[in-house]
């Protein structure tokens, strides 16, 4: 995965929103501006990313999700219909 910073705006709206996602792929939402004054905008960003991405941790594989989503494939494979009771 790659690190990325995304800035949007969706059509008609006011609002500039920005997300930082780490290499993990774990979304940081950093805010809404309305006003936006580019130079302090974007170095508020930057640093923000930065910090992020300095702390980021790899998350712990969860095996029992795995597990469970493992076993309802192999019933999908089989052709009998999972059930989770």
């Amino acid at each position: 995965m790659s690190r990325k910073i995304t800035i949007h705006k969706y059509e008609g709206n006011t609002q500039w929103s920005v997300n930082v996602e780490d290499s993990y792929g774990k979304e940081y939402h950093l805010g809404y501006w309305i006003n936006v004054d580019y130079d302090s905008f974007s170095s508020y960003i930057e640093e923000k990313a930065k910090e992020i991405w300095k702390n980021e941790v790899e998350p712990k594989e969860d095996l029992m999700s795995k597990a469970i989503a493992e076993c309802i494939q192999s019933d999908i494979d089989r052709g009998v219909e999972p059930c989770l009771d």
